[in-house]
């Protein structure tokens, strides 16, 4: 594997993809209890045109990372509607740098799941999500 792209021991690559998350491939994660850790190592296609990671992207994958953690943890009955997302932006994160998005789980209820994830670049701080959901049951055949 590219040393570039190589990920942190526990991570493997992500197999949820989507048209949104195709262009940031290679995307990892690491499964945390009931929690969907998501991982990716910083490059071009990622950042700004001042080179720093760009927020849509960190929003986006903090969104992913929170609704996939609040599914697993309900089961595979739900599915998950963002309500609302806010994002407060701590610090920057650069090329080359490891990013994770880890979820919090804060209420995970029957009509509306409340998460909160954590974002590092390095193991440093560099933003904070929260998110309502619309849970969704799937109906039996």
């Amino acid at each position: 594997m590219d040393a570039a792209i190589q990920a942190p021991p526990g991570f493997e690559r992500h197999d949820r993809r989507s048209p949104v998350t195709d262009p940031w491939e290679p995307l990892y994660r690491r499964l945390s209890g009931d929690a969907v850790v998501l991982g990716v190592r910083a490059g071009a296609q990622h950042c700004n045109s001042r080179g720093f990671v760009h927020g849509g992207l960190i929003s986006a994958l903090a969104d992913n990372a929170m609704g996939l953690s609040c599914a697993r943890r309900m089961g595979g009955d739900a599915s998950l509607l963002t309500v609302n997302l806010s994002v407060d932006f701590l610090g920057a994160a650069l090329t080359g740098q490891w990013l994770e998005f880890d979820t919090v789980f804060v209420k995970p209820g029957g009509t509306l799941a409340f998460a909160q994830a954590f974002v590092t670049a390095d193991g440093q701080p560099c933003a904070r999500a929260n998110a309502v959901f619309r849970v969704l049951r799937k109906m039996a055949a």
